[in-house]
């Protein structure tokens, strides 16, 4: 029996959370990228001003004439700001630092909790046949991550195994229980994804069984390792699947996205 809570339609994952540094952009490139290479039709929504998922994905700044920016404020078809990306599956709405001035541009909106929403179930977006569509947040609670929960199915949240990881944790569980209330009742959790995770290190153990302990199945059990392959793989404008397709971090972006796929396919059943 299928999920009657989910629309037809690609799976949309909000992936959030308001601290910075924690690999949130990192897990959404690589993420699509392991996706689509298990054959799925992924869009990547770049929803942060920095922009870095466009850059890592190989969008250069001079090349986004238009932007996610254009998409949740102006009426512009969706061909102008959906870019291929690599590999043959994976494309990306770009994102330039417009976007920083969105949220004061949003607070006069009626529909401003809405658009990216919207824009994203806009008929034209039934010809790209998307499986999945990850939207990068920025790394707050503003309207923007507002308007990703609301626009999503469900949000990933990666946790760096870090001393005080479990700490921010609880004001973006209070947002999303707020979306919910408000704007998108069938929003969850889709899962936390431990990052930057060093088996060596007691620490990262202990964040761990911490995360485990507090938040049970909802934490997945791949855990992205601390790599060097992962943190080089932005500056040569691509995924670590691509730039060492080999490396322990590539592969647990593979695991990543067939545990999500099998989730998904468990929640479908």
């Amino acid at each position: 029996m299928s999920d009657p809570t989910r629309p037809r339609g690609p799976k949309i994952i909000a992936v959030a959370n308001q601290k910075g540094g924690v690999g949130k952009t990192t897990t959404t490139i690589n993420l699509g990228a392991a996706l689509a290479e298990a054959g799925q039709r992924v869009l990547i929504v770049d929803l942060d001003p920095q922009g870095n998922a466009s850059t890592g994905l190989g969008v250069e700044p001079d090349e986004r004439e238009f932007t996610t920016y254009e998409l949740l404020l102006e009426d512009i078809d969706l061909s102008e700001v959906i870019r291929p990306a690599n590999p043959e599956n994976l494309m990306i709405i770009p994102a330039t630092v417009d976007l920083s001035s969105a949220d004061i541009e949003l607070i006069s909106n009626e529909k401003r909790s809405f658009l990216l929403h919207d824009a994203l179930r806009q008929h034209a977006m039934d010809t790209y046949a998307l499986d999945y569509i990850l939207i990068d947040c920025p790394p707050s609670l503003n309207l923007l991550t507002v308007n990703a929960m609301v626009a999503s199915h469900s949000v990933l949240v990666p946790l760096q195994s870090e001393f005080f990881a479990l700490e921010g944790l609880s004001q973006l569980m209070l947002t999303i229980r707020e979306v919910r209330q408000s704007a998108n009742p069938n929003l969850r959790i889709e899962g936390i994804v431990l990052t930057m995770y060093d088996a060596r290190n007691n620490l990262s153990s202990q964040v761990e069984q911490d995360a485990r302990d507090n938040l049970g199945d909802l934490v997945f059990q791949t855990r992205i390792p601390r790599n060097v392959r992962v943190s080089e793989a932005p500056s040569y404008s691509t995924s670590v699947l691509e730039y060492d397709t080999t490396s322990k971090g590539a592969q647990a972006y593979r695991e990543l996205a067939q545990e999500l796929m099998q989730n998904q396919a468990r929640v479908a059943a």
